[in-house]
């Protein structure tokens, strides 16, 4: 094969994906602010699609807490040579706010892996909303356990499950489960149930412990993180202490994977002192502004919470870039991360944004949307 031919897979894979409208960029961006960023070209931009829900990724005590990290790199993992006092004190403080022992992750998607890889086999059979994200997805295939896909908000278990897996609060959708109804589900077949509150932590339920919290249920195993509500990067598994002890013996992606860097554990804790009510008011209060604003402009917005999705269809990309030549980015989500027909704009709001900030979103949207229908007319 000629070294011009020696690609030519890739090559016609990436033409697929380019012919369906489908390929994507990156695009940096230089924080400016809290809620705000400059891009390459000099634009300013206000920025809606940060997971940066309580404005706590700039706040000064975070980026010192960044800075104090005696080393920045742990050099291996943590049963090696890779476990640090600052792990474990964030581990404790993460027990005494959810009352359950904490495991420490490099993301969310680690933690993911760990925890189903560890709890199913291939004996078991494993109930997994239909739009998990796809850290479940991925975590429940390398399990080899039997997949029940149930149908979004559906609970009818087969009698065999053993784990039922739910999230906090769906990213792409808005919306949050009825954990009582999933509880009971979950136990007239005597399974275990798990709650990936990775949108929800910080932000939800009593002490931002989530949206089960707020529902006065507890599921027998959680996963939060530590990269959006809280400010820093990382996550964390909730359990009893067997399968905290299990985690560290049979976690894949604990086991091989470098510790994560004392800087982000000391963020972390800084960040999860800071959660507190007075900015989750403050969310809630921008929350309640802009769909208040969105109602009265007639423009329908899925969910209740701080994730605002707008099915716009085909015209998506079109508005989103309008969007953004107005200096706002909410980047447009399309197939494969939502089902070709339902793409969206995907608002997430921060404790941090201004009235003016939000007031401008809804100014420019009603403009763009206009804009986007007269051409496509």
């Amino acid at each position: 094969m000629s070294p011009n031919g020696r690609y030519e897979p890739l090559r016609k894979r990436l033409a697929r994906i380019e012919a369906a409208g489908l390929d994507r960029q990156l695009h940096p961006l230089q924080p400016t602010g809290p809620t705000t960023a400059r891009d390459i070209h000099g634009q300013s931009l206000d920025v809606f699609s940060s997971n940066d829900y309580l404005g706590l990724a700039a706040h000064p005590d975070v980026v010192q807490a960044w800075k104090d990290g005696a080393h920045f790199g742990t050099g291996s993992a943590r049963l090696i040579a890779g476990d640090r006092t600052s792990h474990h004190a964030l581990e404790e403080a993460l027990e005494e706010r959810f009352g359950q022992p904490a495991t420490l992750f490099s993301s969310g998607w680690h933690a993911n892996l760990a925890l189903l890889s560890t709890l199913l086999d291939s004996a078991d059979t494993v109930a997994s909303d239909a739009l998990n994200h796809a850290s479940l997805i991925d975590g429940i295939r390398l399990s080899g356990a039997h997949k029940q896909i149930l149908p979004h908000g559906n609970l009818d278990l087969h009698s065999d499950t053993r784990l039922l897996v739910l999230e906090g609060i769906y990213s792409m959708d808005g919306d949050i489960p009825d954990f009582r109804k999933a509880a009971k589900a979950a136990n007239a077949v005597q399974a275990w149930w798990m709650v990936d509150e990775a949108h929800s932590v910080g932000v939800i339920g009593p002490n931002g412990c989530g949206s089960a919290s707020a529902q006065d249920q507890q599921p027998d195993f959680r996963v939060g993180t530590l990269g959006k509500a809280l400010g820093s990067f990382g996550a964390f598994v909730l359990g009893p202490s067997e399968l905290k002890e299990l985690l560290i013996s049979r976690g894949r992606s604990f086991i091989f994977t470098t510790g994560l860097p004392e800087s982000c554990a000391r963020a972390g804790l800084t960040g999860l002192r800071l959660a507190n009510d007075e900015r989750r008011e403050q969310l809630w209060d921008r929350v309640q502004r802009l769909r208040i604003a969105l109602q009265q402009v007639d423009i329908p917005a899925e969910g209740e919470h701080h994730i605002v999705p707008i099915l716009l269809g085909a015209q998506t990309m079109h508005v989103a870039a309008q969007l953004r030549a107005a200096g706002i980015l909410v980047p447009g989500i399309r197939p494969p991360t939502v089902p070709q027909g339902q793409e969206r704009l995907r608002i997430t709001l921060s404790a941090a944004h201004t009235a003016d900030q939000i007031d401008r979103l809804v100014e420019e949207l009603v403009r763009a949307m206009a804009a986007t229908e007269q051409n496509s007319g």
